[in-house]
């Protein structure tokens, strides 16, 4: 869930890559991020680990961009009891 929300360093960089290379083609992998591809070789600090990485993660895949609100927004849930704060409202 949120890949490439914050740098990442050299070392982590290669371990994804090589998460990513050893699993493709093998298995399903869903992955989450608010960035666009074309943000990740800065996110990186490599532009060509990224354009491998990207390329083995975007062959024979399905991007879904998701706009809108939040869903965790959507669905908070509050620790108050709606009916305690309606009574000190009054």
């Amino acid at each position: 869930d949120d890949i490439m929300l914050f740098p990442i360093n050299k070392e982590d960089a290669a371990g994804f890559f090589n998460l990513i290379n050893t699993m493709h083609e093998h298995t399903s992998i869903i992955i989450t991020t608010n960035k666009a591809p074309t943000e990740w070789a800065q996110t990186l600090d490599d532009e060509v680990l990224a354009s491998a990485l990207l390329d083995r993660i975007l062959y024979r895949c399905e991007v879904i961009n998701l706009k809108g609100t939040s869903y965790r927004m959507e669905n908070r849930q509050t620790i108050f009891d709606k009916q305690n704060i309606k009574k000190t409202e009054k």
